[in-house]
């Protein structure tokens, strides 16, 4: 599975990558802004690839000029609700004053709203973690209700609510990525084996957007 705009590319994590993203996360600098924050051997990141590696997840590498410089995941789907809960952190810091944590954001957020019609998403950010939480809010999160006294407190973000808040932000990207307004949706052959064509076609079906579609190499891509 991938998504793609604006230059960036979401590749669905495979295993031959764990590695990577195992040595990043056990990295003071990602782990401090994490819940769990014991070191991740390689046997533990496996089990948890295991464990995620199904359609009620998708946890994508984020690539931007031929580099891989973070995660962003959707996770614990519940189809029959259409909500999921999102999370992303960037190894490369260079990125983190630039447009691209918030490029990442709204392509996964467009993708589940636009693509799959879904109303609603959730988050959840350590109350200390204050770049993340300002980052969110500018997306449209808000902070549910009874969160105070919670470490790890829950956010949620409606449909309208994001499309308010990022409409000068996407109005900037456009002007700054002339040609690349568009999104390119891709099902490649092994989400077919694994299930997941199988859980978001019909949810592609029934969207009221204008959808393009064509069929590469065994892959399906939609436009969107």
């Amino acid at each position: 599975m991938k998504l793609i705009r604006y230059g960036v590319t979401l590749k669905r994590l495979q295993q031959e990558d764990i590695e990577l993203v195992r040595t990043w996360r056990n990295s003071q600098l990602i782990r401090e802004t994490m819940e769990f924050r014991d070191e991740i051997t390689p046997e533990m990141q496996l089990k948890w690839f295991e464990s995620i590696n199904n359609n009620h997840n998708f946890y994508m590498l984020i690539e931007y000029e031929g580099k891989k410089i973070g995660l962003i995941n959707g996770k614990n789907i519940d189809w029959g609700r259409q909500a999921l809960e999102s999370g992303i952190f960037l190894w490369e810091t260079s990125f983190y004053e630039t447009f691209v944590p918030a490029i990442v954001s709204i392509m996964l957020t467009d993708m589940c709203i636009r693509l799959f019609g879904w109303d609603k998403m959730v988050a959840h950010i350590l109350k200390t973690n204050h770049r993340a939480i300002q980052y969110n809010l500018s997306l449209g999160y808000q902070l549910s209700p009874g969160q105070d006294d919670v470490v790890n407190q829950e956010y949620i973000l409606t449909a309208e609510r994001f499309y308010k808040s990022t409409a000068k932000l996407q109005k900037a990207l456009s002007r700054l990525y002339p040609g690349h307004e568009l999104s390119t949706f891709v099902l490649e052959p092994h989400d077919f084996e694994n299930g997941m064509a199988k859980q978001v076609q019909p949810l592609i079906d029934r969207v009221k957007i204008p959808v393009r579609k064509e069929v590469i190499n065994q892959a399906e891509f939609f436009y969107f």
